[in-house]
């Protein structure tokens, strides 16, 4: 099968002829119908990722089709179905709470398993995989991948945002946008910052009622004074010092900051404003992911276009074109995801 190797940090992937996997016993084996390509993706091929070394294969938003199954999985062959990043156990402590995304013992495939971006992918702790609902096109389902989950479980299983709320978003990359998106259907208003003219724009278009220009100035400042005193609920979408301190300063007393760029590598220790945390009685939470028995009812609103998240699909591209489109994160993109739907080329 076609695959994508990382030989080197910041160069190339190779595309490559490489074995079919093994299927699990707990799992199964997917033909990959759709990847999205990811940040995540991206900080593994920089190097800033510590699971990453050169000879992974990343890719870690995809949907498919079981084309095998372990005997102590309940799938079939020919069933569509979609997976979270993170493959729990099932058996821990955290997972029996239903709090999968902790799992002490997970498996996550891209980093600490093989990835997606190839035609073929083992999907072991099958009992984590959603099914695809008929009326979901796997490219837009891919495009949920870790943004629209994750983004869903920030503001509804962290910070409970609620309607009428004022959000701020910080970096309108695919999880601030779907972040966006989805605090619109809950009622909240919404405020993004960026450096991006087009996506600000966008952001406009989908519906927030101010987006800033990060380069004018003091963003938490203007957030602060076009709020009344600050967001209710401010969601760093980057994982960087700047947005990070930004995201907190934004807060009105009370207020909560959910942490979903994920600062690695350089940007792993980063140092906070304490005493504004502590006199302004901030929240602050971390989150990663969406566990698996979520997944139903955010898939239910989506196929069923209550929710419409088409605007976050910028392209369909080919496994060839996975490097270019990790390379163009090196500096500011446009809007909207790129998803692997050709695995032939």
């Amino acid at each position: 099968m076609r695959a994508a190797i990382l030989h080197a940090y910041n160069s190339p992937l190779g595309i490559e002829d490489v074995p079919m996997p093994a299927c699990p016993a707990d799992g199964v084996v997917l033909r990959v119908l759709a990847c999205g390509i990811c940040r995540s993706d991206w900080h593994g091929w920089t190097g800033e990722h510590a699971r990453v070394k050169p000879g992974s294969r990343m890719g870690h938003e995809y949907c498919g089709e079981v084309v095998e199954a372990g005997p102590q999985a309940r799938w079939r062959r020919g069933e569509r179905v979609i997976a979270p990043f993170i493959l729990a156990c099932g058996s821990c402590p955290d997972c029996q709470a239903g709090h999968q995304t902790a799992c002490g013992n997970q498996i996550v495939p891209g980093f600490t398993a093989p990835g997606a971006f190839a035609e073929y992918v083992a999907v072991p702790h099958a009992h984590n995989l959603a099914r695809l609902p008929e009326a979901l096109d796997p490219a837009l389902a891919a495009g949920l991948g870790c943004r629209v989950t994750t983004a869903w479980e920030a503001l509804t299983g962290r910070a409970a945002l609620q309607a009428g709320e004022w959000l701020a978003i910080h970096g309108t990359g695919g999880v601030g946008m779907s972040a966006l998106i989805l605090a619109r259907a809950i009622g909240a208003r919404v405020i993004v910052t960026d450096v991006v003219p087009q996506k600000l724009a966008f952001a406009r278009d989908l519906g927030a009622e101010h987006a800033l220009d990060a380069r004018a100035g003091d963003t938490a400042e203007r957030i602060r004074d076009l709020t009344g005193g600050g967001a209710h609920v401010s969601v760093d979408a980057l994982g960087f010092p700047e947005t990070i301190r930004a995201s907190l300063a934004s807060l009105r007393r009370l207020g909560r900051h959910v942490q979903v760029g994920m600062p690695t590598g350089h940007h792993a220790r980063i140092e906070i404003d304490m005493l504004g945390l502590y006199s302004g009685q901030l929240a602050v939470f971390g989150t990663r992911g969406m566990p698996s028995w979520k997944y139903p009812p955010l898939l239910d609103l989506v196929s069923s276009g209550r929710v419409d998240v088409r605007p976050l699909l910028a392209r369909e591209v080919r496994l060839s074109d996975v490097s270019a489109e990790l390379a163009a994160m090196n500096g500011p993109t446009p809007p909207g995801v790129a998803v692997v739907t050709d695995f032939a080329n």
